[in-house]
């Protein structure tokens, strides 16, 4: 009995040895520390000067309520959140020096879009025009603005390295309301642990991150452990971050129709020959003029007075003015991009379309996918996965999540990050808001008329400036946009910094 069992018990302990090792692998690939971080130097020159630095790529954790909780469950995180943070080490006086903090959006993608394309003093290798080419890798960003702010990149739960811990669950995060809770909570976490109170601070957002980043504002001026913000930064928003304006989709997508026409080549030479930011602002009064009260009009208007807005609209768009009559003057976006470049067997598509796809079909009413989303995967994902784990030294076997799972998501229409947005400008004087948008992205005339309705009264509108580029959703990846924007950004973080001694007052 002993001989049968030895071999048997050193199977077992052989078994109990390798399931361990399972266990470990398992949870190295499912979570991190959720409080830990790993500082490495390095230098970048940025407009010619040498700026030296220090990159924590590291967790922090989240803690959230749950109603029926015991007392010892407060100290319990039910999330940790993965950061980059980079910081100026010439600096010695931080309450003067600018914090800037980023988010993107979708919203359930990682910070890795802002991160590698634009503010950071890493930008992966585009060609100038922003296409992905071989071998991929990053380079140095001698445009970024570290040189003026320190920049902390954020993934919220499940993106990027993020994850849910313990008994967390999705309804404690995936919300419009519950997300900016538990950032909020996280920003005043990190910055208490990075004893940065006195620095002056900025949030900036893409995309779905704009309606994050201006709730956040609101929601950080409004808490118990009140923070103020000196400047939000927009950047390619839609719809004006939720304000309470309605407008009928065809207007706001008018001047991205024409803008993408323009770069394609499709009007005629009187349009042609101009240079966009020349022929935009006529379109753009068209479509508030006269295509606007066209629309809401409906059957109303004449048949003599609908051929011709939808001349006009043809002429603005490069489409056919039966194609514009035949879907009532307002086309689809979908619509549009399958027809503008038809002829060339090509199809267009939302966030840039300046790119281009191809279908197996040229017939049909949509684009079977959209180039630009392709595109920047490709380029964006491998960089990110590099650079965090073999340069900055996070050793993980997590997936990197650029598009992570945050559904069902909790969109509570009666919740407005705009009005908190304008409520945090209109309770701090010192507040100043920039909107950065690309012409060749289907939400930048929402943007830019979110932008003129967010201030009714234009008491603020000197705290308030818009600027539009010659680029798509990411301005950043065409290299003589990303230049002009950053510059602009630089401005924005300077200027919107009080002198020492000048009172916040109105």
């Amino acid at each position: 009995m002993k001989k049968v069992l030895k071999p048997i018990l050193a199977i077992l302990f052989c078994f109990l040895l390798t399931a361990g090792t399972f266990i470990s692998i398992a949870q190295k690939q499912f979570f991190l520390p959720y409080d830990t971080s790993i500082t490495t130097a390095h230098k970048v020159v940025i407009n010619g000067m040498d700026v030296p630095y220090e990159a924590t790529v590291g967790t922090l954790p989240v803690y959230v309520k749950h109603k029926d909780d015991k007392p010892e469950d407060s100290k319990k995180p039910r999330a940790y959140l993965q950061y980059t943070y980079y910081k100026r080490s010439d600096t010695k006086e931080m309450s003067k020096r600018p914090l800037m903090i980023s988010f993107n959006g979708g919203p359930g993608t990682g910070s890795l879009w802002m991160h590698l394309g634009y503010t950071s003093p890493v930008n992966l290798k585009l060609d100038k025009e922003g296409f992905p080419f071989q071998p991929y890798g990053i380079v140095d960003n001698h445009n970024s603005v570290l040189d003026v702010a320190d920049l902390l990149y954020v993934n919220p739960v499940r993106t990027g390295f993020s994850r849910m811990i313990n008994d967390g669950k999705p309804e404690d995060f995936f919300g419009s309301k519950e997300d900016i809770a538990y950032l909020a909570d996280w920003i005043l976490l990190f910055v208490s642990r990075e004893h940065r109170w006195l620095s002056p601070k900025f949030l900036i957002g893409e995309s779905y991150g704009t309606g994050r980043v201006a709730g956040l504002a609101g929601q950080l001026a409004n808490m118990e452990s009140g923070m103020y913000v000196n400047g939000v930064i927009l950047v390619s928003g839609s719809g004006g971050t939720n304000l309470d304006i309605s407008v009928p989709r065809p207007v706001t997508q008018l001047p991205f129709f024409a803008a993408t026409a323009w770069f394609h080549k499709k009007l005629t030479p009187d349009f042609q020959n101009k240079d966009i930011t020349q022929f935009l602002p006529e379109v753009e009064r068209f479509a508030i003029n006269e295509y606007l009260p066209a629309l809401v009009s409906g059957a109303s208007i004449s048949q003599s007075q609908k051929d011709a807005i939808a001349g006009k609209v043809a002429q603005y768009t490069g489409l056919s003015k039966q194609f514009v009559l035949d879907y009532n003057l307002g086309v689809p976006n979908n619509a549009f991009y399958k027809e503008l470049l038809r002829d060339r067997g090509y199809t267009v598509s939302y966030l840039d379309s300046r790119y281009l796809g191809i279908d197996k079909a040229d017939g049909g009413s949509q684009p079977d996918y959209f180039a630009e989303l392709t595109s920047w995967e490709h380029s964006f994902t491998p960089a990110i996965n590099y650079y965090l784990k073999d340069v900055l030294g996070l050793k993980t076997d997590l997936k990197y999540y650029v598009f992570g799972g945050v559904q069902p998501w909790n969109r509570d229409a009666s919740f407005s990050t705009g009005a908190l947005l304008r409520g945090a400008m209109a309770q701090n004087p010192s507040m100043h808001l920039l909107y950065q948008f690309g012409y060749y992205d289907s939400g930048w005339f929402g943007s830019k008329f979110g932008s003129w309705n967010f201030d009714p009264s234009g008491k603020m509108k000197d705290r308030i400036q818009t600027i539009g580029y010659k680029s798509g959703h990411m301005i950043y990846v065409r290299d003589t946009e990303k230049e002009k924007s950053l510059n602009d950004l630089r401005k924005f973080i300077l200027n919107s910094i009080p002198k020492d001694g000048q009172p916040i007052k109105y």
